[in-house]
């Protein structure tokens, strides 16, 4: 009967993991790792299941690791596998981690069944990746992961500030809960962003602690624009950051504030040649915006006209359902 199981398995992998390669669709991998005990087995599968019900609600491709039996492939040569298949797409790349994680001071990993992933070994996996990418670390101790990882195009979030916050982290179920959900749209605009998500998730973390009445032992950050630092949702303002770092660092934010996973019904209709490069001009606006105060007013608003004129542009090139 297992064999009968095993096989049939194989057969759906090789439908699914083809057509997921192929489809001109966002793809979001979810991999569940070692729960270490029943009760955290059942939470982390609750998470996933989020996920897989967001995307189902999203038209988003989905594929979980970890959670069916165990196959002669380790969940550690799978995953490695199914990311070497996401070079050539164009539509953002979601790879979410949920379980446990381990830091001794120099190497991060994330615990799977059989042998671990480290930080390093995923650097090397998405190097060849181009697309827009999003990895979401849920797990204690998976700060190092955003070092390693972080690069442009690439939107970072962990569960944790450090490697040595070791405790069970909750931040998952919160964003896992939030990645959709309208009453985290915080601008209003019919659709939450992955930054949307991350703030109502941190804030939901950190509800969680104070009204139990605990010290938190966790505390998210969030990195997408490649500088490896990170940033936690207490230095945001609504979506807008308000902070700096001390080395006036480039401020994070603005290209996650662009991922969506479940996309308005306007923002649905841009096909996503056109999605990307209104988004890159976007982002220029915002960078623009932030070095104001260092720019002469008429250099300034002379660059603003020049992004503004060629984002309606792209606006003008978008034909409405009755085909204008």
């Amino acid at each position: 009967m297992r064999t009968a199981i095993l096989l049939i398995t194989a057969l759906v992998s090789a439908i699914v993991l083809p057509a997921l390669a192929s489809a001109q669709v966002q793809t979001v991998i979810v991999v569940v790792g070692a729960p270490g005990n029943t009760e955290y087995a059942a939470q982390f599968a609750k998470w996933a299941g989020d996920w897989e019900q967001a995307c189902s609600k999203s038209e988003a491709a989905f594929l979980a690791i970890g959670l069916d039996d165990e196959e002669d492939l380790s969940d550690r040569v799978r995953l490695e596998k199914i990311l070497s298949e996401q070079s050539q797409q164009t539509a953002a790349f979601w790879l979410v981690l949920i379980g446990h994680g381990t830091f001794d001071g120099r190497t991060a990993k994330f615990n799977l069944r059989g042998p671990d992933i480290s930080a390093n070994d995923l650097t090397r996996w998405l190097k060849p990746i181009s697309r827009p990418v999003a990895v979401i670390n849920t797990a204690s101790s998976s700060a190092p992961f955003l070092k390693q990882l972080s690069a442009p195009e690439r939107v970072i979030i962990t569960a944790t500030k450090s490697g040595f916050e070791q405790n069970y982290a909750r931040f998952g179920q919160y964003l896992a809960e939030a990645i959709i959900a309208p009453e985290a749209d915080l601008d209003k605009d019919g659709q939450t962003s992955l930054l949307e998500a991350f703030l109502t998730a941190s804030h939901r973390t950190n509800q969680f602690y104070a009204t139990a009445g605990r010290l938190a032992t966790e505390h998210a950050l969030l990195d997408d624009n490649g500088d490896a630092l990170g940033t936690p949702a207490d230095w945001f303002r609504g979506i807008r950051p308000v902070q700096r770092a001390s080395d006036n660092a480039s401020l994070d934010g603005y290209r996650a504030h662009q991922f969506h996973l479940r996309h308005s019904e306007a923002e649905a209709r841009i096909p996503v040649s056109l999605r990307a490069k209104r988004n890159q001009l976007e982002l220029e606006v915002m960078k623009l915006r932030d070095a104001q105060a260092q720019i002469p007013e008429e250099t300034y608003f002379s660059r603003l006209e020049t992004l503004l004129v060629e984002i309606a542009r792209v606006y003008e090139t978008i034909k409405e359902p009755n085909g204008t």
